[in-house]
C-alpha cells in the first residue's frame, strides 16, 4: 500500500460528534467477532453430544474459526486498497451474517466447521480495520481514552452473550446462539452504511501472493501439528512429520521472500520500531490468555461438575463484567505509565489462573465467579496499555499494516494456545488415569472398606465401571488443573518483557526506529 493511500485513511479534522459516531460504529462491528468468540463456548458440551464429537474434535469449532481469521487478517491492508474501507466493512459484516445463519442450520460437524471457517474469513478484516479507523480518528492524547471506551463497548456484548446464549441453548438448542448474532449484524451493517467513510482505495496496489500463501500454509501446518499431535503420536506419526516439515519449509520461504522482494506481503520496516516489535510479542501472549479460559471452563463445568448451560453462561458472563470493569479502569489510567498498567493486568490474570488451577470438585460457583471476574479485569486492564505501547511510535501511514499484523498474532496466539491447553488436559488426564488404576487392585486394602468404596467395587462389572469412571473423572480434573498452571506460568513469564519497552511516548509521526 502506498504512503498516500495509508495517509488517506486518517480522519483528520473530524468534529467531536463525528468521532463519537465512528467510535460507536467500529465498536459495534468489532463486537461481532468478540460476540461469536464467547457465545459459542457456552454450547460446546451440547455441541459435543449433538454432533457425536470427542472433546478434542469439538475444540475445532473454536480453533478453525480462529485459524481462518488469523490467515485472512494480514490481507486487510490489501483488501482496503482493493475495495476501500467502507465497502470492505459492508461486505465483511454481510458475509459474517450469512455464514452465521448457515452455522445455525448445520446438520453435521463437518458442515458446522465449514461455516465457522466462513465466519473467520469474513470476520477477519473487521477488527484490524475498525482499530485502524479508530486510531486515525483519535490521534495523540485522546487515543487511550478512545481505546478504553472502545474496549468497554466491545465487551458489553460478550459479557451478556454467554448468559443469554446459555439460557437459549438450554431452553431450545445450540442453534439459537448463532441466530442471536444476526440482529447485531444488521445493526453493524446499518451503522457502517451511515458512518464509515470512503477511503484507502488504490487499485494499483497488488497483493504479494507468494508471501501470503507461504505465511498461510505455515500457520495452518503449525495449527494442525498442535491439534492432531496428541492423537497421531507426535514424531511417531508420518502425518505429523509432514506438517512439521511443511511449516518449516514455507516459513523459510516466507522469510526469504520478505527479505528479498521489493514489495513484500508484510513490510519488514515495521519491525525496526522496538515498541511495536515488543508489542507484537505481548499481543501474541494476550491472545493466548484471552480466550483459553472460556474454552476450557464449559467442558470442565458441565462434564465434571454437571452444571447446566444457563449456569455456565452466567459464570462466563461474570468474566465479561470483569472486562467492562477492567476497560473502565484502563480508560481512567490513561495518564499512567502503560508498562505499569500492563503489568497490573498481567498479574491479575496470572492470579486468576492460579485460582482456577487449585479448584476441586466441591468448589462452589461463587469461587468460580471471583476467578472469572479477576481474569476479566486483568484482560481489560491490559488491552489499552498494550495498544498504547504497540502503536505509540508507529506513524499513521503504517496503521493498516501494523494493525493487521497485530491482530494476526493475537488470533494465532489464541488458536495455538487453545490447542496446547487441550493437549495438556488430554495428556495429563491419561497419565493421571494410568497412575490411579495401578492402585485399583484386590491387594489394596482400602477398597475392602464399604464406607470408602460405596458403589465402587472390584467384585462385579457395574462396580468396576463406576470405579473406572471415577478414576477418569479425577484424571480429567488433574488435566484441567495442569492446563491452568501453564496458563498462570505464561502470565508471569511475560512480565520481564516490560523492561524492553521505551518509557517515553514518542511522537506518532516519528519514523520507525
Amino acid at each position: 500500500m502506498t504512503t498516500t493511500t495509508r495517509e488517506s485513511l486518517a480522519d483528520a479534522g473530524l468534529s467531536g460528534i463525528q468521532k463519537a459516531l465512528i467510535l460507536v460504529t467500529v465498536s459495534t462491528c468489532t463486537m461481532l467477532y468478540a460476540l461469536t468468540a464467547t457465545v459459542i463456548n457456552v454450547a460446546l458440551p451440547q455441541l459435543q453430544g449433538a454432533l457425536s464429537a470427542t472433546p478434542d474434535q469439538i475444540a475445532w469449532v473454536v480453533t478453525l474459526n480462529v485459524v481462518a481469521t488469523a490467515v485472512v487478517t494480514p490481507m486487510t491492508g490489501w483488501l482496503v486498497a482493493a475495495m476501500g474501507q467502507r465497502w470492505l466493512m459492508l461486505w465483511s459484516v454481510a458475509g459474517f451474517a450469512v455464514t452465521s445463519l448457515f452455522c445455525a442450520t448445520a446438520l453435521t460437524l463437518e458442515s458446522l466447521l465449514l461455516w465457522r471457517v466462513g465466519q473467520g474469513i469474513f470476520g477477519a478484516p473487521i477488527v484490524p480495520l475498525s482499530q485502524a479507523i479508530l486510531l486515525a480518528a483519535y490521534p495523540g492524547k485522546d487515543r487511550a481514552m478512545a481505546q478504553g471506551l472502545f474496549g468497554m463497548a466491545v465487551v458489553i456484548g460478550p459479557a451478556v452473550a454467554p448468559t443469554l446464549g446459555g439460557y437459549l441453548a438450554e431452553a431450545y438448542d445450540w442453534r439459537w446462539i448463532f441466530y442471536l448474532i444476526v440482529p447485531f449484524c444488521v445493526a453493524a451493517f446499518l451503522l457502517s452504511l451511515a458512518f464509515v467513510r470512503e477511503g484507502g482505495r488504490d487499485p494499483s496496489v497488488r497483493l504479494d501472493w507468494t508471501g501470503f500463501l507461504a505465511l498461510s500454509v505455515t500457520i495452518v501446518c503449525l495449527q494442525l501439528m498442535v491439534d492432531r499431535g496428541e492423537r497421531l503420536g507426535w514424531i511417531d506419526s508420518g502425518e505429523f512429520i509432514v506438517y512439521a516439515c511443511a511449516a518449516a519449509l514455507f516459513f523459510y520461504v516466507f522469510l526469504a521472500h520478505t527479505a528479498t522482494a521489493s514489495a513484500p506481503f508484510l513490510n519488514p520496516t515495521l519491525f525496526t520500531d522496538r515498541n511495536y516489535s515488543v508489542g507484537l510479542v505481548l499481543v501474541f501472549v494476550y491472545g493466548m490468555l484471552n480466550f483459553t479460559p472460556i474454552t476450557l471452563l464449559p467442558p470442565l463445568l458441565q462434564t465434571l461438575k454437571g452444571y447446566p448451560d444457563s449456569l455456565i453462561g452466567l459464570l462466563l458472563g461474570m468474566r465479561g463484567i470483569g472486562m467492562v470493569i477492567g476497560f473502565f479502569l484502563a480508560s481512567r489510567m490513561g495518564g499512567f505509565d502503560p508498562r505499569l498498567s500492563f503489568t497490573l493486568g498481567m498479574v491479575l490474570t496470572g492470579v486468576s489462573g492460579i485460582m482456577l488451577a487449585t479448584f476441586e470438585f466441591n468448589m462452589p460457583p461463587s469461587l468460580i465467579t471471583v476467578a472469572c471476574v479477576i481474569q476479566g479485569i486483568g484482560s481489560g486492564v491490559m488491552w489499552v496499555p498494550l495498544t498504547v505501547i504497540t502503536f505509540a511510535t508507529l506513524p499513521p501511514r503504517w496503521l493498516p499494516e501494523g494493525a493487521s499484523i497485530f491482530h494476526l498474532l493475537r488470533n494465532f496466539g489464541s488458536s495455538l494456545f487453545i490447542s496446547v491447553s487441550f493437549m495438556v488436559v488430554i495428556r495429563s488426564a491419561s497419565v493421571s488415569y494410568a497412575g490411579l488404576v495401578e492402585q485399583l487392585t484386590p491387594l489394596n486394602e482400602t477398597l475392602r472398606l464399604a464406607f470408602v468404596t460405596g458403589a465402587w467395587t472390584l467384585d462385579h462389572t457395574p462396580g468396576l465401571a463406576h470405579l473406572s469412571a471415577e478414576a477418569h473423572r479425577q484424571g480429567m480434573m488433574v488435566g484441567y488443573a495442569n492446563a491452568f498452571v501453564l496458563y498462570a506460568a505464561v502470565c508471569f513469564a511475560t512480565l520481564p518483557l516490560m523492561l524492553l519497552v521505551r518509557g517515553r511516548r514518542a511522537d506518532t509521526g516519528a519514523q520507525p526506529k
